[in-house]
């Protein structure tokens, strides 16, 4: 499957509406690439707290009495049975057992294909926000190049 053709548009050649058109569109277009980025930060960070939190998982702690989360703000009293094994959530509702190295290279994995999924959206980001910028400066002199036409027949 060939890779869409970009269109290029002279932006002299569009009215000042247009522009604005374009500049709000773009506007959107980046503050939801930017919502996307966030997002995968925020994953990114929960996954290296779980993968972190796997060091706290040690034999002499079997039996002791701790926090056990449900979700991420809410804890409940329990004791660590076993410290060789992890209940994972491996997304869409599974759970999945696996032994706290294996959980460690999972959370890994997610974490590598997180950061390459972020190298790949922020030249887009960058990209969009330039574009959007350049098209701003142009409105702006295009809305006063009107202005200053309007006004010069007055004076005449």
């Amino acid at each position: 499957m060939a890779a869409p053709q970009q269109e290029t548009v002279n932006l002299n050649s569009l009215s000042p509406h247009q522009l604005k058109t374009l500049h709000d569109q773009l506007e959107e277009e980046v503050e939801h690439l930017s919502v996307s980025m966030q997002t995968l930060k925020n994953t990114q960070q929960r996954y290296l707290e779980s993968k972190e939190s796997l060091s706290e998982l040690k034999e002499d702690n079997v039996g002791k009495d701790m926090l056990v989360p449900l979700n991420s703000s809410v804890y409940v009293p329990g004791q660590l049975a076993d410290a060789s094994t992890v209940v994972v959530d491996i997304g869409a509702g599974y759970y999945v057992e696996k032994s706290v190295k294996e959980a460690e290279e999972f959370f890994k994995r997610k974490m590598d294909f997180l950061k390459q999924q972020m190298e790949k959206l922020q030249p887009s980001i960058q990209q969009k926000y330039q574009t959007k910028q350049i098209v701003a400066q142009l409105l702006q002199s295009k809305v006063m190049q009107a202005q200053a036409q309007q006004a010069a027949p007055q004076k005449a």
